[in-house]
């Protein structure tokens, strides 16, 4: 049988991740909440900024949980869930986690995905902005 290998996110990598949404954030001033889960949807790391909104932490999770579940970036559900979408009534499923707000965006290693980052706290283009810089450094030690 042939063996199964597949990039894992570690701690250090989680931290890493949410270090550079965190300076992104800090760079266009939006206190963000952050959450990095593996690719069983567990959570591995997570970080509230100072000033971060109240709702924040649980739409991070959700988008990562949204994220790796559904292989998917969650920007990019925002027209499937709408009546007319071709997934209407999703956000009702998972107990109400799937969420189709952006800043929510899976790790691909290969065809696999590994894990997922999740960002609230700001305007749609600021999450997705800040997710899109910890992808940036999961990119590259995916590379590596």
């Amino acid at each position: 049988m042939p063996r199964v290998e597949r990039m894992e996110i570690d701690l250090a990598l989680a931290i890493a991740m949410i270090d550079a949404a965190m300076a992104k954030a800090k760079e266009i001033g939006a206190p963000m909440s952050i959450a990095v889960l593996d690719h069983g949807a567990n959570m591995l790391a997570f970080s509230r900024m100072d000033g971060a909104e109240l709702a924040g932490p649980n739409l991070a999770v959700d988008k990562a949980y949204t994220s790796v579940t559904n292989r998917i970036a969650t920007a990019e559900l925002k027209a499937r869930f709408a009546p007319d979408g071709d997934l209407p009534g999703m956000s009702a499923n998972g107990n109400g986690r799937y969420i189709a707000f952006a800043g929510g965006i899976p790790c691909w290693d290969g065809n696999r995905v590994v894990g997922a980052i999740g960002v609230s706290g700001g305007s749609w283009e600021e999450d997705q902005v800040c997710a899109e810089a910890a992808i940036v450094v999961f990119d590259e030690a995916a590379r590596a």
